[in-house]
This record gives C-alpha cells, sequence and structure tokens, in this order.
C-alpha cells in the first residue's frame, strides 16, 4: 500500500517513522516545501526505497494532486489551515483521509464533504491526533459503556520531563498554536448547554504519580471538537483543559492580560508591530530546549451510572520521549495517533465511509491495541 505524508516537520517526519516501521507499507511519499533536512529518527530510511521525498507547495492543487495518485490513505500534517482543501483534494483522488485537526470551524466544513466522501467509497477523519483524537476515542469509548453519563472531563499536556523556571515549559510542536489556545475561548458542555468558559481559567491541581507529581489544569480551546454539539442535551457536564507545571497559568494569564499576545499592530518608534509577534519572537528561542526530553500526561474520567449503580471508567497515560529511537512523546502520542488512524482506514478496520470524528468513527479497543505495539500503554481503571 502507498502513503502520502503531507508536511515534513517532526510530527510528519514521525507519521513517515511509523508507517515505515509497520507491515504492509509498501512505499511511503513524505511531501513538503523543504525536505532536504528530515529528524534523526529518519535518517536510517534515507537509503530505503519505500521512502520518497518529494518538495511540495501545498498551494499548488495540481501538484497535491499529483502526489496523491495511487495513494490509499493520506496523514495530513499541515498547519491546521491547509486541512479543508487537502481533505477535498484527497476526496476527489480517492484516498482515504486524516489530519491532525484542532480548529473546529474547520472540521464543520469538511464535514460537508461526507456525501461526496461516501460516494467515493473512502473516510475522511479530521481530529486525530493526541487531543484531539486519542482523547475523544478514549472518552466515547468510557461514555459507550454507560446507561447515563453525568461528566466527560479531558486532562492532557505535553510538558519537558525536566522543568526550567518561570514558563516549566518547552516547545514541543508550535507556540503559535500554543498562544493561540492560551487567547481562544474555549467550548465545554455546561448544564448540558454548549458554553464558552474563558481560556486559562478555572484552574486545578491534578494528581499522577511521581515523579511527575501535581500538575494543574486549565481551559484551553479545541480538545473537545464536535462533541460538545454532538451532546448537547444529554451529558451536563464535558470540558477538556490542558496540563502543565503549577503556576504557568497563572504567569501566561498576566502576560495575555497585558497585551503581550495581541495581534492588533502597535507603534514602537516609526515600526507598527504586533505584540504576540514580538513575543514569539523574544521568547521561542529561549522555550526551545531540542535536546531535552519531554512527556505527555492524560487521563480521560468518564462517571455517570450502568444498571441503576454509579460507575467512573478513567483512562491515564504516561508517555516519555524514547532515547534510542530519538521520538518525543509528543509526536509518540500524536504522529503515532495519525499513523495508526491511517492505516486503519487503508486495512478496512475503519469501516465507515464519510466525513466524521475519531470518536464517532475509530474502534476504541483496536486503537488501543496498535498504540500498546508501540509501547504507548493507555491504564483503564473501572470503579
Amino acid at each position: 500500500m502507498r502513503f502520502v505524508v503531507l508536511g515534513a516537520g517532526l510530527q510528519g517526519s514521525a507519521c513517515a517513522f511509523d508507517l515505515l516501521r509497520s507491515d504492509g507499507v509498501e512505499k511511503v511519499v513524505l511531501a513538503d516545501l523543504n525536505v532536504s533536512r528530515l529528524p534523526r529518527f529518519l535518517e536510517g530510511y534515507t537509503g530505503d526505497e519505500r521512502l520518497e521525498t518529494v518538495r511540495l507547495d501545498a498551494n499548488d492543487e495540481d501538484a497535491v494532486r499529483q502526489v496523491l495518485q495511487g495513494a490509499v490513505a493520506c496523514m495530513n500534517a499541515l498547519p491546521y489551515y491547509f486541512n479543508f482543501d487537502m481533505a477535498r483534494l484527497a476526496v476527489e483522488a480517492g484516498a482515504h483521509y486524516a489530519d491532525l485537526g484542532g480548529n473546529t470551524e474547520i472540521v464543520r466544513r469538511q464535514l460537508e464533504l461526507d456525501e461526496l466522501a461516501r460516494d467515493r467509497g473512502i473516510s475522511v477523519i479530521p481530529d486525530t491526533g493526541l487531543a484531539p483524537g486519542m482523547v475523544n476515542i478514549l472518552a466515547e469509548a468510557g461514555i459507550a459503556e454507560m446507561d447515563s453519563v453525568e461528566s466527560v472531563k479531558i486532562r492532557v499536556g505535553g510538558l519537558p520531563k525536566d522543568p526550567m523556571p518561570p514558563l516549566n515549559y518547552q516547545i514541543v510542536y508550535s507556540l503559535e498554536g500554543v498562544l493561540d489556545y492560551y487567547t481562544t475561548r474555549s467550548w465545554i458542555l455546561r448544564d448540558g448547554k454548549p458554553t464558552e468558559v474563558d481560556a486559562l481559567s478555572e484552574v486545578e491541581n491534578v494528581e499522577f504519580p511521581e515523579p511527575v507529581g501535581t500538575l494543574e489544569a486549565f481551559h484551553t480551546a479545541g480538545g473537545l471538537s464536535t462533541m460538545a454539539w454532538d451532546y448537547e442535551g444529554k451529558i451536563p457536564t464535558m470540558e477538556y483543559k490542558t496540563l502543565r507545571y503549577p503556576g504557568h497559568a497563572h504567569i501566561m494569564r498576566a502576560i495575555r492580560d497585558l497585551g503581550l499576545l495581541d495581534l492588533e499592530p502597535v507603534r514602537v518608534g516609526d515600526a507598527e508591530v504586533a505584540p504576540r509577534d514580538l513575543f514569539i519572537a523574544v521568547t521561542d528561542p529561549k522555550l526551545r530546549r531540542p535536546d531535552s526530553a519531554d512527556l505527555v500526561a492524560l487521563r480521560v474520567e468518564v462517571m455517570g451510572e450502568l444498571d441503576g449503580r454509579p460507575r467512573r471508567v478513567r483512562y491515564d497515560l504516561l508517555d516519555y520521549f524514547n532515547p534510542k529511537t530519538g521520538v518525543s512523546a509528543m509526536e509518540r502520542t500524536t504522529a503515532y495517533s495519525l499513523s495508526i488512524t491511517g492505516q486503519m482506514q487503508a486495512d478496512g478496520r475503519i469501516g465507515r465511509r464519510g466525513v466524521f470524528t475519531p470518536d464517532q468513527g475509530v474502534p476504541a479497543d483496536e486503537y488501543i491495541r496498535e498504540l500498546g505495539r508501540r509501547n504507548v500503554i493507555i491504564q483503564r481503571t473501572d470503579t
């Protein structure tokens, strides 16, 4: 089977790496504007005929169509604003499609491709990374085991294994994306109704086993994807919060409230500068620690009733940078999730056709087994 991965950044490259280590994958095409410098974990495949790198401008639709010819599936790890057009082109090419999502309005546009995708006999699954993605699949698995559900609480974050003040944070994908989540209001379910809440608000402590210990959780946008509307009037409480080391939210809220994350330019001398652009230019180099190990902490808790009795289903994950492969925890949980989804689409384990989010069509048991084969271990407890 021939797979196309769009985007040769860390997530796209890690997706290609996972594909190349999977049975039944005959060809992986890794396409991006810059494919001249690949991460260390792909260096061992530079002479492998199964890996083909292609310079591709995603704005050139004819070039994208050419790359997609003959592909069984397309995994898109480009920035989110390409997601609708890449999904449309994949549908036209008759290739299964998955992406990392993260923007619910674009997901709504992708859902409009449903009839065409079904006519082509393929599936289109946006939001297939870690969050949204893995957390939504786990939440839906817990919901399916209840007669009624009282609450769904999702907590997840990518963190440095060895935090350094003042933010105790290191960049694991894109500072621009993080700041979007910190400045965009979050949709949750409260009293059964979709409700917007302020990002960085309602901070609470969450306990994980040592050496991680106490983390803080606060609202950020995007993690629930469409679930807040799918379960409107059916589940009283559903919310997604990001995990960080204690104190992070307080500092970032102060930075935001001072206007340093604003997008509207201000005059500085003879120049006009967007405060956020300046903040990123100054902060980004200080938060990049390429040689520092990371971790991902996750907890999904569903509470409700089964057979008239209270029940709680909880999923936990602590995953770490793999020094043997050089693949980070964020790549293992995000890019591997994208790869697993695309392979399950291609081999028929995801049988549904059309456009849908992962909680609506990815079989949780098989997905969790695939993660386990990669030593990404989801721990489940029932009480």
